[in-house]
């Protein structure tokens, strides 16, 4: 047998055993019937509450990936997040490495068998994904992107889990540190986003000239005459969130949102959650304009009015729609997804070292056997 069959077979080995003893109980079973239930809830209402059997899907499509992402986030750290020194614990982990089980099997094996687990709630969650894409508006690439970008987020957060878990000696501390991980991408990315954007300022200054005196020439329509005002300055202290867009970035529901395709309607506005969220993630890039300039003087000379008293004349510049902000500023989810790559990969090798055996000293407490 060569060395890559016997390493898989190996793997396989420990991913079957974690598996089993994970479904061994009810509770596994009562925990993903509990899920369905909610999604179905959410389905049901956002179904009604959008008149998706009009407007389509997107909505609520969109809505049950958030829905699952959300529950990985809570669900996956207390499934993994012991995977290792839960074993040590339970003095089971030496008998295990005293097998031919390598260190690189068990702990990328309890990996795999944390990733499945976290799908299987993606899995749970397929009927009602199928029925928000029967009801359209759905894009192939859409349903694509999004369920393997979700995939790879739910595997993210299981290498974590199961990282410290490896790292940490107990138990419950790294349980309690996955949580804090978890929420420090999730909450905290956001919290650092705003407490920092506004706490850079700078300074944005407004220039206009206003018309003082003029006369109106009713046989033209237009103002003559015109006398305007000296330069009328006013400053104020804008924040600048575009320097630290990269945070948004790093939050695993922007990834998701930003990965998928924009989908908008024909007044340029986002049709799901996605959208929504992107053109957010999207528009923290754009710096705020430090300097602008408003001639009232020129706007009532080009302008007039007409015998019906219909106005024309300079138009208003019209800020860019949602679709424009998204078309013009740069996809940051594969910045944030090679983010949480190098953290998933940085705490298993960190476990595998912290794991390998034989070990030259043990952390004061820890059981062997």
């Amino acid at each position: 047998m060569t060395d890559s069959r016997v390493f898989l077979s190996g793997l396989w080995l420990i991913v079957t055993l974690e598996l089993r003893q994970r479904v061994r109980g009810p509770s596994w079973y009562v925990l993903l019937g509990l899920f369905m239930l909610l999604v179905g809830i959410v389905t049901f209402l956002l179904w009604l509450a959008t008149s998706a059997w009009l407007s389509g899907g997107g909505g609520v499509f969109s809505t049950i990936i958030f829905f699952v992402l959300l529950l990985g986030t809570l669900v996956s750290p207390a499934l993994s997040g012991n995977a290792v020194n839960g074993d040590r614990d339970a003095g089971t982990l030496a008998t295990t490495q005293v097998t031919l089980i390598s260190t690189g099997q068990l702990v990328f094996g309890k990996f795999l068998a944390a990733w499945i687990t976290a799908l299987a709630f993606l899995a749970a969650a397929l009927p009602f994904l199928i029925f928000a894409v029967v009801l359209g508006e759905v894009s192939l690439g859409t349903i694509t992107v999004s369920v393997l970008v979700l995939a790879a987020e739910l595997g993210v957060i299981a290498a974590i889990g199961v990282g410290l878990s490896g790292i940490l000696t107990r138990p419950l501390f790294s349980i309690v540190v996955t949580y804090l991980v978890v929420a420090a991408l999730s909450l905290g990315t956001l919290i650092a986003f705003a407490l920092l954007g506004t706490a850079t300022q700078q300074q944005a200054t407004n220039v206009s000239y206003q018309v003082v005196s003029s006369t109106f020439d009713e046989a033209t329509g237009k103002q003559l005459n015109i006398v305007c005002s000296t330069a009328q300055t006013t400053t104020s202290n804008v924040p600048r969130f575009d320097y630290y867009w990269f945070f948004l970035a790093a939050n695993p529901y922007v990834v998701v949102a930003d990965a998928a395709p924009g989908s908008f309607n024909d007044a340029g506005y986002p049709t799901d959650l996605f959208g929504q969220i992107a053109v957010g993630a999207r528009s923290a890039q754009v710096p705020p304009k430090l300097y602008t300039e408003y001639n009232g003087c020129d706007e009532a000379a080009t302008s007039s009015y007409d015998e019906r008293g219909a106005f024309s004349g300079q138009a208003f510049e019209q800020p860019p729609t949602a679709q424009e902000t998204y078309n013009s500023a740069a996809p940051s989810w594969f910045i944030g997804l090679a983010m949480h790559l190098v953290l998933a990969v940085a705490a298993l090798t960190w476990a595998w070292r912290r794991t390998q055996t034989p070990t030259a000293h043990l952390p004061a407490g820890s059981r062997i056997a």
